[in-house]
């Protein structure tokens, strides 16, 4: 089977080229180890299933682990009683053996108190958020801390590591009520511990990508600087190094495999930013569904201004929680990487053209109620003819020194 560069779903050594995660494999697997309840809390395609999938690999050789995914249960979440059975009989698949039935969560802890009493259990859920606004997840959540606390007194035994993942942070969960308000709660979940592994590809995880490639392909490639130049646009994000990637073996060099370059690169970030995918969707919806958060990158990317990282800020925390927001070295909030930056910037352009620019060839649009001149407008329109008529004229410079237009 020839490999091939992945960006949907999750990631598998015999199919695809990937990047050597096994570093951070051996990070987590010390966590579990050390019997800590902790949560993958990263942005979309971010590589969460494919490192949940190598841990459970690499766990089930020493544990009994349960692997749940709460996108598939989604009904379940209608009963205790039937969210209860569905939980007994994922333990009796992955482990193999009876377990008696239970119907109300009372129950279901006396199961995994039994079970456990003689076994290592290790429990993963991926897409933990899917049901994070249902009340019965609430309950669910402190079951298991009920058990956890139980199990540090020495008062009766439990899973011995749960792992949770998922984008939003659910040690602050907002239950939406009958009127469908929302009402913040505390999560139960005060007993897991921080997640500090880093999930992103460094220039050296990234070159023991390019290297399986080229040993597959038999060629000579220059990791190094393509490692740099991928990373300089991405600054690690998996799916956008990954895809990278793919656009140039798939699209650029299909019918002529050579020996990348650096400008190999630059041509498939351009096609990336023409791209139309799911982490670009993603993107934009979070940010027409948050318009705070659309203001805040429109603030540092429209207008300049500089804006004090604070993870405390609600909206600094949702754009870091996405992904979109990182601090900089003034300790200033900005965007993660220059692809995103790109796609935001463009889109809010796009919208302004939507919205003014087709009015813009008449003076008395650029002319405000008071007689002022309306300077946005001008700007936006001087902008728009520069980038018309001149962002193609110096094309190698732009490429060489990487900049986006």
């Amino acid at each position: 089977m020839t490999k091939r560069f992945n960006t949907t779903g999750v990631c598998v050594p015999k199919k695809h080229y990937m990047v050597d995660i096994s570093g951070k494999i051996n990070e987590i697997e010390k966590l579990v180890d050390d019997e800590f309840y902790f949560v993958i809390n990263r942005p979309r395609q971010f590589g969460k299933t494919t490192t949940l999938n190598e841990l459970y690999k690499r766990l089930n050789n020493k544990y009994k682990v349960i692997r749940m995914d709460f996108e598939l249960i989604g009904e379940d979440f209608v009963s205790e009683e039937r969210f209860c059975n569905t939980f007994i009989n994922y333990m009796i698949r992955f482990v193999n053996v009876d377990i008696k039935k239970a119907s109300t969560f009372t129950e279901l802890s006396y199961a995994i108190m039994d079970f456990t009493k003689d076994n290592d259990v290790v429990l993963i859920i991926d897409e933990v958020d899917k049901n994070s606004n249902n009340r019965l997840f609430l309950s669910f959540l402190g079951m298991l801390r009920s058990l956890y606390l139980s199990r540090e007194q020495e008062l009766s035994t439990t899973f011995k590591s749960v792992i949770l993942a998922g984008v939003y942070d659910i040690k602050n969960l907002k239950i939406k009520v009958r009127d469908d308000s929302e009402v913040r709660y505390n999560s139960p979940w005060n007993i897991a511990v921080n997640f500090n592994v880093d999930m992103s590809f460094s220039e050296s995880d990234i070159s023991t990508m390019l290297k399986s490639y080229a040993n597959e392909n038999d060629l000579l490639l220059d990791i190094g600087v393509l490692s740099k130049e991928i990373y300089k646009f991405t600054s690690g994000y998996p799916f956008l190094v990954s895809r990278i990637c793919q656009i140039v073996d798939e699209d650029l060099l299909a019918k002529n495999k050579r020996e990348w370059t650096a400008s190999d690169i630059q041509r498939a970030v351009k096609i990336l930013l023409e791209d139309k995918n799911t982490l670009f969707d993603d993107l934009i919806n979070n940010l027409e569904n948050n318009l705070k958060l659309y203001e805040c990158l429109y603030n540092i990317l429209i207008c300049g201004f500089p804006i004090s990282y604070n993870i405390n800020n609600p909206i600094i925390d949702l754009g870091h929680m996405f992904g979109y927001l990182i601090k900089d070295k003034n300790n200033n909030i900005a965007v993660s990487n220059q692809i995103f930056k790109e796609v935001i910037y463009n889109y809010m352009i796009s919208k302004a053209d939507t919205i003014t620019m087709s009015r813009y060839n008449f003076k008395d649009n650029f002319i405000m109620e008071d007689n002022t001149l309306n300077m946005e407008h001008v700007l936006l329109r001087f902008q728009q003819f520069m980038k018309e008529n001149f962002s193609t004229k110096d094309k190698e410079f732009l490429e060489r020194q990487g900049v986006l237009v």
